[in-house]
């Protein structure tokens, strides 16, 4: 076993192949095609353990001689409650490591700009304020991942999704997940945060006028967040979220931890879960998650052979 830093652990080959045939994508013939494809020359897999006293990912290195084609990168979930900055966290490092960043969000405002039949099925549930079954989720997620397949691109970092145990093992049937990084940030701060949301409706910019200063609370780490304050272009072109109000930030953290304790349970019983406590803006943050996932970021940066688009 071996703590290894980014440049080894987001080029690996093989690691397991994603089990699209179980959702149509794949015939048999295929998935062999795909598999012959993925000899695995080096075996890695991804542990949370301790280091210094501090949780970290643990890379385990398994050489098995033989094998070339490309790289297999990373696959990560990152998991939040809203307002947390998952989405920030994980497209910078999906940047970073060069794989695809996969926000189901975007991923459904997609679809619905296509003419597909599918297409049709979202905006007839929407319109009715339904709530987007399962599988059409998971049928979105495989049709990227099939692309990505098709375009040499076997990593991602996942945002936004699962939300329940049953997604979970629906997502475990289409991808192999490595590694489930768990944004966290005490309560109180995330209502303030979510308060101090602005969107320029000119140049659709985001931003945060909330200045967080939180000593230490019995459990909860003191906090200190700067205002993330738009340029003098867009000071006057602020809008907030018709559901950025108090009452309704408390019933989604509310309705979010319901749902989310038994996804992380389900993740810590496979040791693939990292609880990672956010306590500041983005320049604090950003070296202690890089840190605690065992990421070089200069290393990463000068690493161009393994490069994979986005």
């Amino acid at each position: 076993m071996a703590v290894m830093s980014c440049r080894s652990m987001v080029t690996y080959k093989g690691g397991g192949r994603m089990a699209l045939r179980a959702w149509g994508l794949f015939g048999a013939r295929e998935m062999g095609s795909v598999a012959a494809s993925m000899e695995t020359s080096v075996q890695q897999g991804w542990r949370v353990g301790e280091e210094g006293g501090r949780r970290v990912v643990v890379v385990e290195r398994q050489e098995e001689g033989g094998g070339g084609g490309g790289g297999r990168g990373v696959q990560w979930v990152f998991l939040g409650c809203p307002g947390v900055g998952k989405g920030t966290y994980a497209s910078r490092l999906a940047k970073l490591l060069q794989v695809p960043h996969i926000a189901m969000g975007d991923l459904v405002r997609q679809e619905l700009s296509q003419t597909s039949s599918m297409a049709k099925q979202l905006a007839t549930l929407m319109s009715q304020g339904q709530l987007l079954p399962d599988d059409i989720i998971i049928r979105l997620l495989s049709k990227r991942l099939e692309n990505n397949m098709a375009s040499n691109q076997s990593g991602f970092i996942l945002d936004g999704f699962p939300r329940t145990v049953h997604q979970s093992e629906m997502l475990e049937e289409v991808a192999d997940i490595d590694l489930v990084v768990n944004l966290k940030l005490r309560e109180d701060a995330l209502i303030a945060k979510c308060l101090g949301r602005r969107i320029c409706s000119q140049c659709g910019g985001n931003f945060n006028l909330a200045r967080l200063e939180m000593e230490e609370s019995n459990s909860a780490p003191r906090i200190f967040m700067p205002p993330l304050l738009p340029p003098p272009s867009c000071a006057s072109k602020m809008t907030t979220r018709a559901d950025d109000t108090e009452e309704v930030v408390r019933t989604r953290l509310r309705i979010y931890y319901e749902e989310s304790k038994p996804v992380e349970d389900f993740y810590r019983g496979y040791g693939k879960l990292l609880d990672f406590e956010v306590s500041g803006g983005i320049p604090e943050t950003w070296p202690r998650l890089l840190a605690a996932l065992n990421v070089d970021e200069k290393h990463t940066n000068h690493d161009s052979s393994h490069k994979m688009a986005a």
